[in-house]
């Protein structure tokens, strides 16, 4: 499925009643596109984590044996839920598996980003309302 079919499914449940659409089977992947209304949480975009873990490992190993969490999507990066709640993580943090780090909006969808890895924050390299790319690194964790 291409960005422009997703692009497409966006535009449909925009102008229709339906509330949510879910795909699945694509590339191994899950997704899963929610109408937001004012009660509704932010949507979680579904994906094996298999393929993003080898990616994970994959990264730049440098002197300190770092490894980037990614962008998994195109779309604005935030540290926080809310312009009024405090961020996800901050420099120095423990994340584990399966915690969320931040979020990225991507076509008025918030995405909670999650990490792979367990390690220690060490790097935050995108400010908060920043646009980011497809893969692009957002943090860089030491391993634990």
């Amino acid at each position: 499925m291409r960005f422009k079919d997703i692009e497409r499914i966006v535009k449909i449940l925009e102008t229709s009643s339906v509330r949510e659409i879910e795909v699945t089977g694509f590339l191994g992947r899950k997704i899963r596109i929610t109408k937001c209304t004012n009660n509704t949480p932010p949507v979680k975009v579904e994906a094996p984590a298999q393929p993003v873990k080898e990616e994970a490992e994959k990264t730049e190993k440098g002197v300190d044996n770092l490894v980037a969490i990614r962008s998994p999507i195109v779309g604005t990066f935030y540290r926080s839920p809310a312009p009024d709640a405090p961020p996800y993580i901050d420099i120095g943090d423990v994340v584990k598996p399966g915690q969320v780090v931040c979020i990225v909006e991507a076509m008025k969808l918030m995405n909670e980003i999650e990490s792979d890895i367990a390690g220690k924050i060490v790097k935050m390299l995108v400010k908060n309302d920043d646009p980011v790319e497809y893969n692009q690194e957002l943090f860089m964790v030491e391993p634990l």
